[in-house]
């Protein structure tokens, strides 16, 4: 499709979106941990439930060096055009079914395709990242407001437990991202596992009162069918209780790891966004307004065609109603060593995390630790650590 507008000069601009069908892939991806187990039901060798691990952390990483990085911005004339385009919202709802479909395959072959533990293991953890990525579909359809979109984003965070997300996430993370207030933006210094167990009870805190505090403004119960959390809730329980009901008790040990490891999967992608990142509080108690310099970014093509283009997530906080095609990269940005499935890696390993990335928050920071968003108690670490940098 080519998207055509006029100049001011009276001119024409036509301009055809290279990546429109290539952004299939970011439908295609959530079926990858169904196909290893599928492949090792299907040949007799478990070594298959493997492989969507090694995939997504170990060939995707390697891909992104390869292919490289796409820094190209569609032109502004036709930015509307391109975001009023029905077929990229088409393939959003298409990702949310193929996210269905891979959660409940991967429970029928670990409920009952007696596969070794390991290989069960391995495959329910291949399940929860395939699911904790699904979010971002999630995230991408609740910031639309059509109800069709929000329930579409409430289905997807149902799979893994986590209803509370985009109330939390528009409501909470937009509004004080960047700031030591929003425990969904990493602290300079801080380690993964440490941010993790800060941020998912915290967000999960935070999400209940903003819903609470909606609801009460509209004179409504908070314990009732209009509680958006409770919605999530009611649908992630039935589902659990059909597959006990259908593979036994052992399903809930199924879902307890797949939802831990898609809530950490969250997690690591709310870490490496923002870590380090501040936004200054001005003279009248408030902060600046959010500008790209406050997300850490990544133009690494494959692994953005496969995440809707999250990893430009410095246009996203400037422009969150700007849909995933019409993302734009913008000229010193902040940015990543790696895609997102690298930098997760990365990350694993708090001391090459911060080894890699803490000097590219002192060079964001001009050098002056203060700056920063940095973990309390590690001020003085950071005062000598820049100096040195």
């Amino acid at each position: 499709m080519i998207f055509v507008a006029a100049t001011d000069d009276g001119g024409e601009i036509r301009y055809v979106d290279k990546k429109r069908w290539l952004w299939v892939l970011s439908t295609l991806t959530p079926a990858v941990p169904m196909t290893g187990g599928l492949l090792a039901v299907s040949s007799g060798n478990p070594v298959w439930a493997l492989a969507p691990l090694v995939f997504y952390f170990g060939l995707i990483p390697m891909l992104d060096v390869l292919v490289g990085k796409d820094n190209s911005n569609p032109p502004e004339a036709v930015v509307d055009q391109m975001s009023q385009d029905q077929h990229y919202r088409r393939l959003l709802f298409l990702a949310a079914a193929m996210l269905w479909i891979n959660f409940l395959v991967c429970a029928w072959v670990v409920g009952s395709q007696g596969l070794p533990v390991w290989a069960v293991g391995m495959l329910t953890v291949a399940a929860g990242v395939a699911s904790g990525a699904g979010l971002t579909v999630a995230h991408e359809l609740g910031h639309k407001s059509n109800r069709l979109d929000q329930w579409g984003a409430k289905l997807i965070a149902a799979i893994s437990g986590y209803a509370h997300f985009m109330i939390e996430h528009n409501r909470g993370h937009h509004v004080l991202v960047a700031t030591a207030e929003d425990a969904a933006s990493a602290r300079l210094g801080e380690g993964l596992w440490r941010f993790a167990s800060r941020e998912i009870p915290h967000v999960a805190v935070r999400g209940w009162r903003l819903e609470k505090t909606r609801l009460e403004k509209k004179g409504l119960p908070v314990f009732s069918q209009h509680n958006e959390i409770l919605q999530g809730y009611a649908i992630a329980g039935a589902v659990a209780l059909a597959l006990v009901i259908a593979f036994g008790p052992w399903m809930l040990a199924f879902l307890f790891v797949h939802h831990l490891v898609a809530w950490l999967q969250l997690s690591m992608a709310n870490y490496v966004e923002h870590y380090g990142l501040k936004r200054e509080r001005l003279a009248n108690g408030r902060y600046e307004a959010c500008e790209p310099r406050h997300s850490w970014n990544t133009n690494h093509i494959l692994s953005n065609l496969l995440l809707f283009h999250l990893q430009r997530h410095s246009d996203h906080h400037t422009n969150p109603m700007v849909p995933y095609q019409s993302l734009r990269n913008f000229d010193e940005l902040p940015q990543l060593p790696s895609g997102y499935p690298g930098c997760f890696v990365l990350a694993v390993f708090p001391p090459l995390w911060r080894r890699m990335m803490d000097p590219k928050v002192a060079k964001w920071a001009d050098g002056d630790w203060r700056r920063c968003n940095v973990t309390p108690g590690m001020e003085n670490h950071y005062a000598l650590a820049f100096q040195k940098m």
